[in-house]
């Protein structure tokens, strides 16, 4: 009896695996169909005669092609980092010093738009076991995402020390998260309805990216978020010892 509800445990596993491989392919299939898709409509549709090639047709083609890059190095990313081949050069650091520069450079972007961006982080706050670069990595997707989503209001990158860990939040005051969309927002190719109807929306890889790298930091990623009010990602990075 316990061999058969051992077995019946094991082929259940394998069905969910089996599922939720589909389902992987599924929207891998689609993402990478879209852009090229457009790539070679306009391409068929130069070489046939029917327009004739502008800067404009070049810029878009341009924009699809990156869109696929990024696809492929989101995944290359992922792969990676889900299969624990993604090395980690941990060392003691300031966040501070990784905050302030980021903060300036997506400040400077919004000079001419509805939106601003502030830090709010101590001087005095503990150094964290960290990837400086990966580190980077996970605060540039999430400042962009909330970029994106705030077409007017404030966006703020905070830092504090609590305990064993340093929490680093980015804040804004953008569109929200539907409360039946939060439990999605991490899983790898899920984007909203909205997010998948603009023009220049994301892979729906990068939160994915971002959870696993604060996993592979001992650290833990959360989001906050109310429709029409806004929406706080925030994760932790163990103090370094």
């Amino acid at each position: 009896d316990r061999l058969a509800i051992s077995f019946n445990r094991m082929a259940s596993a394998l069905k969910e695996v089996e599922e939720r491989r589909r389902e992987i392919i599924d929207d891998l299939t689609h993402e990478l169909r879209t852009p090229l898709t457009i790539i070679r409509g306009r391409l068929e549709e130069i070489a046939d005669g029917i327009i004739v090639a502008n800067s404009q047709i070049y810029t878009q083609l341009i924009r699809e092609t990156k869109r696929l890059q990024r696809l492929v190095n989101d995944l290359q990313e992922l792969s990676l980092a889900e299969t624990g081949n993604l090395s980690l050069n941990l060392k003691p650091t300031n966040v501070r010093q990784i905050l302030e520069p980021l903060a300036e450079k997506f400040a400077d972007q919004l000079l001419d738009s509805d939106r601003t961006l502030s830090l709010d982080c101590p001087n005095n706050l503990p150094y964290v076991m960290v990837d400086s670069d990966r580190l980077v990595q996970i605060l540039v997707n999430l400042l962009s995402n909330a970029i994106r989503h705030t077409p007017t209001g404030t966006i703020t990158l905070q830092a504090r020390a609590d305990k064993d860990f340093v929490w680093i939040a980015v804040r804004d005051t953008g569109t929200g998260i539907d409360p039946a969309e939060l439990a999605h927002v991490f899983k790898r190719f899920w984007r909203s309805p909205s997010s998948r109807q603009e023009r220049y929306g994301g892979t729906g890889i990068g939160l994915a990216i971002c959870r696993r790298l604060v996993e592979l930091h001992q650290g833990e990623i959360m989001v906050e978020s109310q429709l029409g009010i806004g929406s706080t990602f925030k994760f932790c990075l163990p103090v370094s010892k």
